[in-house]
């Protein structure tokens, strides 16, 4: 599949992201869209990273931009500096997706492109005409992006907060690895370096692999750990164990952090768990199509004490809210660091350990995967067909039960008559076909996903 452009950004083969695509989608970007003062730019891990980052600031440059460089820092931390700076930001990193693939994330001053940008971007694309412009300035090294990123937690929640803790921090090949523990570090805890990785390795912290969980399990198991952390591999997805191992799914941290924030208003996806509506700890919850523009769009349009976030962890502030030692300002980007403290902190302050705090939460769970090298329009239209097709889709659902009702904002989302819910969606910038599940205890959401990956697997055949 060739690289395809979407509100995720840019994303392909290695092999395929050569200097005149980038510094297309990178001058497209910069003819169409609000650049403030200039660009910032930050990489991923990965081997192919640096030279990708260098196609980016030739390109920015030739369109006449002051770029600064920030080097190697979570996607978060860079957006963060470049929204304090006034400025454009491009995140070069493939996030979930294997070595062998890399991408592009884009970012007005105002933070992540909206489907507008989106669409402005591809005009540019396809409208080659335009007045040149002068070569920018030679472009300027910024350190202090991760420093200021860490010093966010630590100025709103105290160098005490996680004061007796001990945490595992899951390294791997994740960007922001050092940053993670250097924070937790600072905010009290012990913080303990595991698994640290010199190749890349895709973490997907919304479909957690099978060894990886085991792995997490053994790191746990003699009892050493309140919690083991970590993120995918650009650092605004967030993954979190309790002290057993088991991994906390990413919706259930960010109805957790949204408690514990204060929000009034809670914006996520379909695909996130129904304990959100369930809790009664909101006046407003809204869902959205799957992605974070659409959790953003719902926020701006919510305003007041909004928050967002999405099945994967990924977590936004919409306001300023009161940390226990100081402000937590706005940050309308996903964020993994946020959902990684906030349940901790709450964990402690109540004297309990996570698992405990998770049972708090009510009993709707989730599960999800998917099917790789699935070609897109494979993907499609096999959902399609299941749509459309009243006895296609009975006949899928034989494993699973009976239809109660059917979602259709994004994907195929079904409840069915006891109450959970299967949930088919194609990806849009991968060759993948996902599953979710719902169910009212995680053993029963795991079941329905193995079901579900195999149903998937047989109807593609």
């Amino acid at each position: 599949m060739p690289p395809k452009f979407g509100t995720s950004g840019l994303r392909g083969l290695v092999t395929e992201l050569t200097e005149d695509l980038v510094g297309s989608h990178v001058t497209a970007f910069v003819r169409s869209c609000p650049v403030g003062s200039g660009l910032y730019i930050a990489r991923d891990l990965r081997a192919s990273s640096p030279a990708i980052a260098d196609f980016v600031a030739r390109a920015a440059q030739t369109a006449g931009l002051a770029v600064t460089d920030c080097g190697a820092v979570p996607t978060p931390a860079l957006a963060l500096a470049a929204m304090r700076a006034g400025a454009a930001a491009v995140m070069v990193t493939g996030s979930h997706i294997p070595d062998d693939r890399n991408g592009m994330k884009f970012y007005t001053p105002g933070g992540e492109i909206t489907k507008a940008h989106e669409a402005a971007i591809l005009a540019a694309m396809a409208d080659k005409r335009g007045e040149p412009v002068a070569t920018g300035p030679a472009p300027l090294l910024d350190t202090t992006a991760g420093a200021a990123y860490r010093a966010r937690y630590v100025t709103a929640y105290g160098v005490t907060a996680l004061s007796g803790l001990r945490i595992g921090v899951y390294a791997h090949s994740a960007v922001g690895r050092d940053l993670m523990l250097q924070t937790f570090a600072a905010l009290g805890a012990e913080a303990v370096d595991l698994g640290r990785a010199d190749r890349f390795i895709p973490v997907d912290t919304e479909a957690v692999d099978a060894a990886t969980r085991a792995q997490l399990r053994a790191w746990a198991e003699p009892g050493h750990f309140d919690a083991i952390v970590s993120t995918d591999g650009d650092g605004d997805r967030p993954l979190m164990t309790d002290a057993t191992g088991r991994v906390i799914p990413g919706d259930v941290l960010g109805q957790i952090t949204a408690a514990a924030l204060g929000a009034d208003t809670v914006v996520t996806p379909v695909s996130s768990n129904t304990g959100l509506e369930a809790s009664g700890h909101f006046a407003r919850t809204i869902r959205t199509r799957i992605g974070s523009p659409f959790v953003i769009a719902g926020m701006e349009a919510a305003g007041g004490r909004a928050v967002g976030y999405e099945a994967n962890g990924g977590f936004l502030l919409g306001f300023a809210a009161p940390g226990p030692a100081g402000p937590l300002p706005p940050l309308m980007t996903r964020d993994a660091l946020l959902p990684l403290i906030a349940p901790l902190v709450q964990a402690r302050s109540q004297g309990l350990g996570l698992a405990a705090l998770v049972a708090g939460e009510p009993p709707r769970f989730t599960a999800a995967d998917r099917l790789q090298d699935v070609p897109t329009d494979l993907g499609h239209t096999l959902v399609a067909r299941l749509d459309t097709d009243a006895d296609a889709r009975a006949a899928f659902l034989v494993p699973f039960g009976m239809e109660s009702t059917v979602d259709r904002t994004d994907g195929l989302r079904i409840t069915l008559e006891g109450g959970q819910i299967v949930h088919l969606r194609p990806s849009g910038n991968a060759p993948e076909l996902r599953f979710y599940a719902e169910a009212e205890s995680q053993s029963a959401a795991d079941v329905l996903l193995a079901r579900g990956l195999t149903a998937l697997a047989q109807s593609l055949k």
